[in-house]
């Protein structure tokens, strides 16, 4: 397998969705991780169908894959960051939540994406962890019934801070899930590197059976900060050969840049970015050359 790149559009928010796509097809990228945001494809806006429409055919023409990305800061409250969450004390609340992500499977099935990417969010206050664990299989079953519907997986991400912060609690989620289908892992390469016990080439090798999208970007030890490859301490040629395998378990979906907090520098960064991996990655590395950290 060849590595197929993308980059995230909540590193491009300064940009029109169109322009963004565009500018990430002109520099070779394969896809995209598309964040349903009010300034990228608004999932909480009139006319969704019709701009997801055109979406898709943008999409096809820049000849571009797509994972739906649902991790835009105040989508559904303008006051608090990434709430309510799927862990929300207030039931209606969690609801809200669910039918985003109901919502963004729904657009992922009419854009042809490879997967919907989620997180659990943070246990609140006063919550055993039974409880949040039960509201958050609770909260996530109808997000998984969509997406069997659809043949579109949900990618859960492990997210330093969440109650479902590492891989350990992806297949405790699995396992209290019973172990369904559609529910994939999204392995952020940086994650790895900030809190995995192995390194992020062995979590990918290991978490290879269940991985449904891939985030990559550098990153130190113990420092949950999303940083330009180069800035951080991963040792990327190896990560690269272990994701080069990934078609060995039938993964077909993207590898997606993930700078959220630079979208300031999003074209140059871009650039950098696809420059860096390519020249890392073992099949598009020529023969005779070295690769460098």
């Amino acid at each position: 397998m060849t590595i197929r790149l993308g980059y995230g559009t909540n590193g491009l928010t300064d940009l029109r969705l169109d322009d963004a796509l565009a500018l990430l097809a002109g520099l070779g990228y394969e896809g995209v991780g598309l964040t349903l945001d009010h300034m990228h494809l608004d999932p909480l806006a009139p006319d969704l169908a019709t701009r997801t429409r055109r979406v898709a055919h943008r999409l096809e023409q820049l000849g571009l894959g797509v994972t739906v990305e649902t991790g835009a800061r105040y989508v559904l409250d303008p006051r608090r960051k990434h709430g309510p969450s799927l862990l929300d004390a207030d039931p209606e609340a969690r609801a809200a939540r669910t039918r985003l992500l109901v919502r963004a499977v729904e657009v992922a099935a009419d854009l042809g994406a490879h997967a919907v990417h989620c997180f659990s969010g943070i246990t609140p206050p006063h919550t055993t962890p039974d409880t949040a664990w039960q509201r958050l299989t609770s909260a996530l079953a109808p997000v998984l019934v969509a997406a069997e519907r659809t043949g579109i997986p949900l990618a859960i991400e492990p997210e330093p801070g969440h109650l479902l912060a590492n891989l350990s609690d992806f297949h405790h989620l699995r396992i209290l899930s019973g172990d369904p289908e559609p529910l994939g892992l999204t392995l952020d390469i940086g994650h790895c590197q900030c809190l995995e016990p192995s390194s992020p080439a062995d979590c990918v090798r290991d978490a290879a059976p269940w991985i449904r999208h891939v985030q990559i970007e550098d990153m130190r030890r113990g420092i949950h900060e999303h940083l330009p490859f180069g800035d951080g301490e991963i040792d990327f040629p190896p990560v690269l050969a272990a994701l080069d395998t990934l078609g060995d378990t039938g993964y077909r979906g993207l590898t997606v840049v993930e700078l959220p907090r630079h979208s300031h520098a999003g074209p140059e960064l871009a650039r950098t970015s696809i420059d860096f991996l390519r020249s890392r990655i073992p099949s598009t590395v020529p023969k005779g050359a070295t690769s460098c950290r």
